[in-house]
Protein backbone atom coordinates (compact mmCIF):
# COMPACT_ATOMS: atom_id res chain seq x y z
CA UNK A 1 0.00 0.00 0.00
CA UNK A 2 2.70 2.13 0.51
CA UNK A 3 4.03 2.15 -2.48
CA UNK A 4 1.35 2.76 -4.18
CA UNK A 5 0.32 6.31 -2.21
CA UNK A 6 4.08 7.52 -2.74
CA UNK A 7 3.36 7.19 -6.47
CA UNK A 8 0.04 9.05 -6.11
CA UNK A 9 1.31 11.34 -4.14
CA UNK A 10 4.47 11.84 -6.89
CA UNK A 11 1.72 12.30 -9.25
CA UNK A 12 -0.55 14.79 -7.44
CA UNK A 13 2.53 17.20 -6.64
CA UNK A 14 3.50 17.35 -10.27
CA UNK A 15 0.14 18.14 -11.31
CA UNK A 16 0.39 21.37 -8.78
CA UNK A 17 3.59 22.53 -10.02
CA UNK A 18 2.02 22.18 -13.78
CA UNK A 19 -0.58 24.15 -12.59
CA UNK A 20 2.18 26.93 -11.06
CA UNK A 21 0.20 27.12 -8.12
CA UNK A 22 2.31 25.41 -5.17
CA UNK A 23 3.43 29.09 -4.09
CA UNK A 24 0.41 29.88 -2.90
CA UNK A 25 -1.33 26.65 -1.98
CA UNK A 26 0.76 23.37 -1.77
CA UNK A 27 -1.81 21.22 -2.71
CA UNK A 28 -4.09 22.53 -5.18
CA UNK A 29 -4.15 20.67 -8.61
CA UNK A 30 -6.70 21.52 -10.93
CA UNK A 31 -9.14 18.70 -12.03
CA UNK A 32 -8.00 18.93 -15.53
CA UNK A 33 -4.42 17.70 -14.30
CA UNK A 34 -5.94 14.74 -12.91
CA UNK A 35 -7.89 14.17 -15.87
CA UNK A 36 -11.37 14.36 -14.32
CA UNK A 37 -12.52 18.07 -14.89
CA UNK A 38 -16.21 16.90 -15.22
CA UNK A 39 -15.88 14.00 -13.07
CA UNK A 40 -18.69 12.33 -11.21
CA UNK A 41 -18.99 9.18 -9.47
CA UNK A 42 -19.21 6.14 -11.60
CA UNK A 43 -22.81 4.74 -12.04
CA UNK A 44 -23.99 3.36 -8.88
CA UNK A 45 -21.51 3.69 -5.81
CA UNK A 46 -19.33 6.53 -4.55
CA UNK A 47 -16.15 6.19 -3.46
CA UNK A 48 -15.23 8.42 -0.09
CA UNK A 49 -12.30 9.43 1.49
CA UNK A 50 -12.68 10.18 5.13
CA UNK A 51 -10.27 13.08 6.30
CA UNK A 52 -10.21 12.95 9.92
CA UNK A 53 -10.65 9.84 11.77
CA UNK A 54 -11.34 11.47 15.27
CA UNK A 55 -14.76 11.31 16.91
CA UNK A 56 -16.11 14.62 14.98
CA UNK A 57 -15.80 11.55 11.91
CA UNK A 58 -18.39 9.03 13.94
CA UNK A 59 -21.46 10.18 11.50
CA UNK A 60 -19.33 8.85 8.38
CA UNK A 61 -19.44 5.65 9.46
CA UNK A 62 -22.98 5.88 7.39
CA UNK A 63 -21.09 5.44 4.25
CA UNK A 64 -19.64 1.50 5.41
CA UNK A 65 -21.97 -0.81 4.02
CA UNK A 66 -24.21 1.62 2.30
CA UNK A 67 -25.87 0.61 -0.90
CA UNK A 68 -24.58 3.26 -3.02
CA UNK A 69 -21.33 4.06 -1.15
CA UNK A 70 -18.67 2.76 -0.08
CA UNK A 71 -15.12 4.01 1.89
CA UNK A 72 -12.25 3.86 0.02
CA UNK A 73 -9.76 5.27 2.01
CA UNK A 74 -8.69 6.87 5.80
CA UNK A 75 -6.58 9.73 6.72
CA UNK A 76 -5.78 10.78 9.81
CA UNK A 77 -2.32 12.38 10.74
CA UNK A 78 -2.30 9.99 14.03
CA UNK A 79 -1.64 6.38 13.56
CA UNK A 80 -3.55 4.93 15.43
CA UNK A 81 -6.79 6.33 14.77
CA UNK A 82 -6.20 5.99 11.00
CA UNK A 83 -5.07 2.67 11.32
CA UNK A 84 -8.05 1.54 13.80
CA UNK A 85 -10.18 3.30 10.86
CA UNK A 86 -8.49 1.16 8.54
CA UNK A 87 -9.57 -2.39 10.20
CA UNK A 88 -12.88 -1.19 10.69
CA UNK A 89 -13.44 -0.43 6.82
CA UNK A 90 -11.31 -2.77 5.33
CA UNK A 91 -9.58 -0.03 3.33
CA UNK A 92 -6.13 1.57 3.07
CA UNK A 93 -5.13 3.90 5.84
CA UNK A 94 -3.04 7.13 4.43
CA UNK A 95 -1.70 9.95 6.76
CA UNK A 96 -1.71 12.66 4.28
CA UNK A 97 -5.29 13.58 2.83
CA UNK A 98 -2.68 14.92 -0.21
CA UNK A 99 -2.42 11.02 -1.16
CA UNK A 100 -5.98 10.66 -1.23
CA UNK A 101 -6.82 13.01 -3.14
CA UNK A 102 -4.45 12.01 -6.02
CA UNK A 103 -6.14 8.60 -5.95
CA UNK A 104 -8.57 7.77 -8.61
CA UNK A 105 -11.05 5.49 -6.51
CA UNK A 106 -11.55 8.95 -4.13
CA UNK A 107 -15.43 10.20 -5.77
CA UNK A 108 -15.89 12.13 -2.38
CA UNK A 109 -14.37 13.17 0.85
CA UNK A 110 -15.55 13.14 4.30
CA UNK A 111 -13.65 16.39 5.72
CA UNK A 112 -14.11 16.23 9.93
CA UNK A 113 -11.16 18.19 10.76
CA UNK A 114 -10.38 20.65 13.38
CA UNK A 115 -12.33 23.80 11.62
CA UNK A 116 -9.09 25.52 10.24
CA UNK A 117 -8.60 22.67 8.01
CA UNK A 118 -12.06 22.58 6.46
CA UNK A 119 -11.38 25.44 3.52
CA UNK A 120 -8.16 24.44 2.56
CA UNK A 121 -9.08 20.93 2.16
CA UNK A 122 -12.27 21.23 0.54
CA UNK A 123 -10.46 23.61 -1.70
CA UNK A 124 -7.83 21.21 -2.64
CA UNK A 125 -10.36 18.66 -3.24
CA UNK A 126 -12.08 20.77 -5.08
CA UNK A 127 -9.58 21.47 -7.51
CA UNK A 128 -9.05 18.11 -7.29
CA UNK A 129 -12.40 16.85 -8.84
CA UNK A 130 -13.75 15.63 -5.58
CA UNK A 131 -17.22 16.51 -4.38
CA UNK A 132 -17.20 16.67 -0.64
CA UNK A 133 -19.08 16.58 2.51
CA UNK A 134 -17.99 19.23 5.14
CA UNK A 135 -18.66 19.17 9.04
CA UNK A 136 -19.75 22.83 10.47
CA UNK A 137 -18.51 25.24 10.67
CA UNK A 138 -17.65 26.02 7.44
CA UNK A 139 -14.48 28.61 7.45
CA UNK A 140 -12.01 30.04 10.55
CA UNK A 141 -12.80 33.31 8.88
CA UNK A 142 -14.84 35.31 6.28
CA UNK A 143 -12.26 35.53 4.10
CA UNK A 144 -12.21 31.53 4.08
CA UNK A 145 -16.20 31.17 3.63
CA UNK A 146 -15.71 34.25 0.55
CA UNK A 147 -13.16 32.04 -1.24
CA UNK A 148 -15.20 28.71 -0.66
CA UNK A 149 -17.86 29.82 -3.20
CA UNK A 150 -15.47 28.59 -5.98
CA UNK A 151 -16.23 25.18 -5.05
CA UNK A 152 -19.18 24.93 -6.61
CA UNK A 153 -19.53 28.58 -8.93
CA UNK A 154 -16.10 27.39 -10.54
CA UNK A 155 -15.24 23.67 -9.94
CA UNK A 156 -18.51 22.73 -9.74
CA UNK A 157 -18.57 19.83 -7.30
CA UNK A 158 -21.43 18.44 -4.91
CA UNK A 159 -21.04 19.75 -1.83
CA UNK A 160 -23.49 18.88 1.81
CA UNK A 161 -23.10 20.91 4.61
CA UNK A 162 -23.08 19.16 7.70
CA UNK A 163 -25.31 20.66 9.80
CA UNK A 164 -27.82 18.22 9.61
CA UNK A 165 -31.14 19.09 11.09
CA UNK A 166 -32.05 19.77 7.77
CA UNK A 167 -32.74 16.12 7.44
CA UNK A 168 -34.95 16.59 10.53
CA UNK A 169 -38.48 16.08 9.51
CA UNK A 170 -39.42 18.09 12.75
CA UNK A 171 -37.06 21.13 11.50
CA UNK A 172 -39.00 21.19 7.91
CA UNK A 173 -42.42 20.61 9.68
CA UNK A 174 -42.02 23.76 11.72
CA UNK A 175 -40.45 25.69 9.18
CA UNK A 176 -42.90 25.19 6.36
CA UNK A 177 -45.71 26.31 8.57
CA UNK A 178 -43.54 30.10 8.92
CA UNK A 179 -43.17 29.89 5.36
CA UNK A 180 -46.61 28.96 4.55
CA UNK A 181 -47.54 32.41 7.08
CA UNK A 182 -49.46 29.79 9.96
CA UNK A 183 -48.03 32.50 12.14
CA UNK A 184 -48.62 35.82 10.09
CA UNK A 185 -45.61 38.26 9.36
CA UNK A 186 -42.07 37.44 10.95
CA UNK A 187 -41.64 40.21 13.30
CA UNK A 188 -38.80 38.73 15.42
CA UNK A 189 -36.11 35.95 15.07
CA UNK A 190 -33.96 34.16 18.13
CA UNK A 191 -31.30 31.70 17.72
CA UNK A 192 -28.92 30.25 20.61
CA UNK A 193 -26.27 27.77 21.04
CA UNK A 194 -24.31 25.95 24.11
CA UNK A 195 -21.76 28.45 25.99
CA UNK A 196 -18.27 27.74 25.19
CA UNK A 197 -15.84 26.62 28.06
CA UNK A 198 -13.00 28.04 29.26
CA UNK A 199 -9.92 26.93 30.91
CA UNK A 200 -7.55 24.39 29.76
CA UNK A 201 -3.76 24.75 30.07
CA UNK A 202 -0.46 24.57 27.96
CA UNK A 203 1.25 23.27 30.19
CA UNK A 204 2.85 20.61 30.58
CA UNK A 205 4.26 20.88 27.10
CA UNK A 206 4.71 17.00 25.79
CA UNK A 207 6.51 15.40 23.57
CA UNK A 208 4.77 14.66 20.45
CA UNK A 209 3.78 10.51 20.52
CA UNK A 210 5.10 8.15 18.32
CA UNK A 211 2.93 8.12 15.16
CA UNK A 212 1.50 11.40 15.32
CA UNK A 213 2.35 14.08 12.54
CA UNK A 214 1.54 17.41 14.48
CA UNK A 215 2.80 19.34 11.75
CA UNK A 216 0.48 18.39 9.74
CA UNK A 217 -2.46 18.10 11.99
CA UNK A 218 -1.60 22.13 12.74
CA UNK A 219 -0.98 22.96 8.98
CA UNK A 220 -2.06 26.49 8.41
CA UNK A 221 -2.09 27.08 12.05
CA UNK A 222 0.23 28.85 14.07
CA UNK A 223 2.94 26.64 15.60
CA UNK A 224 2.60 25.58 19.05
CA UNK A 225 4.00 23.58 21.41
CA UNK A 226 2.58 19.82 21.97
CA UNK A 227 0.15 19.56 24.99
CA UNK A 228 -2.71 17.15 26.20
CA UNK A 229 -5.47 20.11 25.84
CA UNK A 230 -4.63 21.04 22.43
CA UNK A 231 -5.41 18.51 21.00
CA UNK A 232 -5.79 14.97 22.78
CA UNK A 233 -9.29 15.82 24.99
CA UNK A 234 -11.95 14.68 24.06
CA UNK A 235 -15.67 15.86 24.30
CA UNK A 236 -17.13 19.55 24.32
CA UNK A 237 -13.60 20.77 26.33
CA UNK A 238 -11.90 19.32 23.56
CA UNK A 239 -9.33 22.30 22.42
CA UNK A 240 -10.13 22.34 19.23
CA UNK A 241 -13.52 23.64 19.70
CA UNK A 242 -12.62 26.36 22.13
CA UNK A 243 -8.77 27.62 20.94
CA UNK A 244 -8.86 30.56 18.49
CA UNK A 245 -6.03 29.21 16.68
CA UNK A 246 -8.34 26.77 15.16
CA UNK A 247 -11.78 27.70 15.46
CA UNK A 248 -14.15 30.93 16.48
CA UNK A 249 -15.98 29.03 19.25
CA UNK A 250 -19.07 27.33 20.16
CA UNK A 251 -20.73 30.68 18.59
CA UNK A 252 -20.07 28.89 15.30
CA UNK A 253 -18.89 25.26 16.10
CA UNK A 254 -22.86 24.68 18.05
CA UNK A 255 -23.88 28.28 16.44
CA UNK A 256 -23.72 26.60 12.74
CA UNK A 257 -26.58 24.36 14.07
CA UNK A 258 -29.50 27.06 15.33
CA UNK A 259 -28.39 29.55 12.55
CA UNK A 260 -28.42 27.12 9.79
CA UNK A 261 -31.68 25.92 10.15
CA UNK A 262 -32.65 29.86 10.66
CA UNK A 263 -30.83 30.09 6.89
CA UNK A 264 -33.36 27.53 5.36
CA UNK A 265 -35.61 29.37 6.57
CA UNK A 266 -34.73 32.81 5.70
CA UNK A 267 -33.20 31.22 1.96
CA UNK A 268 -36.84 30.05 1.37
CA UNK A 269 -38.71 33.49 3.05
CA UNK A 270 -36.62 35.60 0.26
CA UNK A 271 -33.61 36.35 2.71
CA UNK A 272 -30.84 35.53 1.09
CA UNK A 273 -28.73 38.10 2.30
CA UNK A 274 -28.02 38.39 6.00
CA UNK A 275 -28.17 40.72 8.73
CA UNK A 276 -26.57 44.21 7.99
CA UNK A 277 -25.62 45.49 11.45
CA UNK A 278 -24.35 43.40 14.72
CA UNK A 279 -23.67 44.63 17.99
CA UNK A 280 -23.37 43.08 21.37
CA UNK A 281 -21.60 41.68 24.44
CA UNK A 282 -20.13 38.47 25.67
CA UNK A 283 -17.26 36.66 27.59
CA UNK A 284 -13.72 35.87 26.75
CA UNK A 285 -11.60 33.54 28.96
CA UNK A 286 -8.78 35.93 30.71
CA UNK A 287 -6.65 32.77 31.81
CA UNK A 288 -5.89 29.03 30.41
CA UNK A 289 -5.43 27.80 26.90
CA UNK A 290 -8.75 28.03 25.60
CA UNK A 291 -9.46 31.55 24.32
CA UNK A 292 -12.66 32.02 22.11
CA UNK A 293 -15.74 33.66 23.12
CA UNK A 294 -17.64 31.49 25.78
CA UNK A 295 -20.90 33.67 26.09
CA UNK A 296 -22.69 35.93 24.01
CA UNK A 297 -25.58 37.93 23.36
CA UNK A 298 -25.54 39.72 19.82
CA UNK A 299 -28.79 41.94 18.09
CA UNK A 300 -28.11 41.36 14.41
CA UNK A 301 -30.47 43.16 12.03
CA UNK A 302 -31.67 43.03 8.63
CA UNK A 303 -31.07 45.47 5.67
CA UNK A 304 -35.57 45.78 5.95
CA UNK A 305 -35.37 46.43 10.15
CA UNK A 306 -35.70 42.49 11.19
CA UNK A 307 -34.26 42.11 14.20
CA UNK A 308 -32.37 38.58 15.10
CA UNK A 309 -31.22 37.77 18.57
CA UNK A 310 -28.25 35.57 18.64
CA UNK A 311 -27.09 34.31 22.18
CA UNK A 312 -25.37 31.35 24.29
CA UNK A 313 -28.16 29.23 25.81
CA UNK A 314 -26.45 30.09 29.04
CA UNK A 315 -27.33 33.69 28.71
CA UNK A 316 -30.81 32.37 26.92
CA UNK A 317 -31.76 30.95 30.21
CA UNK A 318 -30.59 33.64 32.08
CA UNK A 319 -32.16 36.52 30.27
CA UNK A 320 -35.26 34.41 28.76
CA UNK A 321 -36.32 37.32 25.99
CA UNK A 322 -38.94 35.21 24.86
CA UNK A 323 -41.23 32.34 26.14
CA UNK A 324 -40.36 30.48 22.99
CA UNK A 325 -36.31 30.45 23.76
CA UNK A 326 -35.96 27.16 26.13
CA UNK A 327 -33.27 24.43 25.86
CA UNK A 328 -29.54 24.87 25.47
CA UNK A 329 -30.35 25.35 21.73
CA UNK A 330 -32.56 26.43 19.54
CA UNK A 331 -34.57 28.61 16.40
CA UNK A 332 -37.20 30.83 16.97
CA UNK A 333 -39.35 32.72 15.10
CA UNK A 334 -41.75 35.24 16.40
CA UNK A 335 -44.94 36.15 13.84
CA UNK A 336 -47.96 38.29 14.59
CA UNK A 337 -50.16 35.32 15.30
CA UNK A 338 -47.47 33.24 17.09
CA UNK A 339 -44.27 31.65 17.05
CA UNK A 340 -42.58 28.43 16.28
CA UNK A 341 -39.13 26.58 17.61
CA UNK A 342 -37.39 23.79 16.32
CA UNK A 343 -33.77 22.67 17.40
CA UNK A 344 -32.36 19.16 17.06
CA UNK A 345 -34.07 18.02 19.55
CA UNK A 346 -38.00 18.65 18.76
CA UNK A 347 -40.67 21.70 17.94
CA UNK A 348 -42.87 23.76 19.41
CA UNK A 349 -45.56 25.97 18.32
CA UNK A 350 -47.71 28.67 19.89
CA UNK A 351 -50.79 28.07 19.49
CA UNK A 352 -49.70 24.58 20.35
CA UNK A 353 -52.29 23.14 18.21
CA UNK A 354 -50.87 24.44 15.23
CA UNK A 355 -48.27 21.79 15.28
CA UNK A 356 -51.17 19.56 13.41
CA UNK A 357 -50.75 21.43 10.34
CA UNK A 358 -47.23 20.50 10.06
CA UNK A 359 -47.70 17.46 7.80
CA UNK A 360 -50.07 19.82 5.75
CA UNK A 361 -48.51 22.88 5.61
CA UNK A 362 -49.32 24.49 2.26
CA UNK A 363 -47.94 24.90 -0.59
CA UNK A 364 -44.62 26.35 0.15
CA UNK A 365 -42.31 23.21 1.37
CA UNK A 366 -38.61 22.80 1.61
CA UNK A 367 -36.77 19.86 0.26
CA UNK A 368 -37.20 15.96 1.59
CA UNK A 369 -34.03 14.22 2.81
CA UNK A 370 -34.52 11.71 5.33
CA UNK A 371 -30.72 11.65 6.04
CA UNK A 372 -28.00 13.86 5.40
CA UNK A 373 -25.39 11.39 3.99
CA UNK A 374 -28.11 9.65 1.93
CA UNK A 375 -28.71 13.30 0.50
CA UNK A 376 -25.38 13.91 -0.43
CA UNK A 377 -24.58 10.52 -2.09
CA UNK A 378 -27.63 11.20 -4.40
CA UNK A 379 -26.39 14.70 -4.74
CA UNK A 380 -22.76 12.89 -5.82
CA UNK A 381 -24.97 10.00 -8.39
CA UNK A 382 -27.40 12.70 -9.78
CA UNK A 383 -25.15 15.78 -9.63
CA UNK A 384 -27.96 17.35 -7.84
CA UNK A 385 -27.56 20.34 -5.15
CA UNK A 386 -28.00 18.74 -2.05
CA UNK A 387 -30.13 19.81 0.79
CA UNK A 388 -27.34 21.80 2.98
CA UNK A 389 -25.98 23.82 -0.17
CA UNK A 390 -22.62 25.40 -0.02
CA UNK A 391 -23.93 28.97 -0.37
CA UNK A 392 -26.27 29.03 2.39
CA UNK A 393 -23.46 27.32 4.96
CA UNK A 394 -21.32 30.40 3.53
CA UNK A 395 -24.83 32.88 4.79
CA UNK A 396 -25.27 31.07 7.90
CA UNK A 397 -21.38 31.34 8.50
CA UNK A 398 -20.57 34.47 7.80
CA UNK A 399 -23.33 35.33 10.42
CA UNK A 400 -21.85 33.30 13.41
CA UNK A 401 -18.50 35.03 12.28
CA UNK A 402 -19.42 38.68 12.26
CA UNK A 403 -21.86 38.08 15.33
CA UNK A 404 -18.28 36.95 17.18
CA UNK A 405 -16.22 39.91 15.72
CA UNK A 406 -19.03 42.15 17.34
CA UNK A 407 -18.40 40.82 21.17
CA UNK A 408 -14.41 40.53 20.25
CA UNK A 409 -14.06 44.33 19.47
CA UNK A 410 -16.95 45.43 21.85
CA UNK A 411 -18.19 47.66 19.40
CA UNK A 412 -21.38 47.60 16.29
CA UNK A 413 -20.01 46.00 13.37
CA UNK A 414 -21.85 47.27 9.76
CA UNK A 415 -21.60 44.46 7.29
CA UNK A 416 -21.72 45.55 3.67
CA UNK A 417 -23.64 42.59 1.61
CA UNK A 418 -22.57 44.58 -1.91
CA UNK A 419 -18.53 44.70 -1.10
CA UNK A 420 -19.15 41.92 0.91
CA UNK A 421 -16.60 43.62 3.94
CA UNK A 422 -17.09 45.44 7.07
CA UNK A 423 -17.61 48.91 6.66
CA UNK A 424 -16.14 51.85 8.19
CA UNK A 425 -14.15 50.04 10.85
CA UNK A 426 -10.64 48.80 9.32
CA UNK A 427 -9.85 47.06 12.99
CA UNK A 428 -13.12 44.83 12.42
CA UNK A 429 -12.37 44.42 8.73
CA UNK A 430 -8.86 43.05 9.66
CA UNK A 431 -10.12 40.86 11.90
CA UNK A 432 -12.00 38.92 8.44
CA UNK A 433 -8.99 37.12 7.65
CA UNK A 434 -6.17 34.95 9.37
CA UNK A 435 -3.14 34.71 8.56
CA UNK A 436 -1.88 31.10 7.62
CA UNK A 437 1.42 29.28 8.24
CA UNK A 438 3.84 28.94 5.40
CA UNK A 439 3.70 26.65 3.18
CA UNK A 440 0.11 27.01 3.34
CA UNK A 441 -2.46 30.06 2.08
CA UNK A 442 -5.74 30.39 0.30
CA UNK A 443 -5.13 29.88 -3.93
CA UNK A 444 -5.57 33.17 -5.93
CA UNK A 445 -9.02 33.28 -6.69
Amino acid sequence: MRNHEDIGRRHFLRGIAAAGAAAAFPAIVPSSALGNAARAAPSGRVGVALISCGERAGYAARYHGHAKAEIVAVCDPVQERREKAARQYGCPAIRDFRDALARKDVDAVHISTPDHWHVPIALMAAAAGKDMYIEKPLGLCIEQCLAARVIVDRHRRIVQYGAQQRSLQHVRMGLELALNGHIGRIRELFAWAPQGESGGSAEPVLPVPPGFDYDLWLGPAPQAPFCADRCLGRGPRKGIYHIHDYSIGFIAGWGAHPMDMLQWWADHAGRREIPVRYEGSGALPLHGLFNTVTHWDVRAVYADGLPLRFMDGGTAARLRPHPGVEGDHGTLLVGEEGWIRVSRNGWMTSPRSLMQRGRDPGERRLEVSPDQIDNFVDGVLSRRTPVDDLHSAIRSDLACHLSEIAVRTGRPIRWDPIREVIADDADAARLMRRAMREPWGLPSL
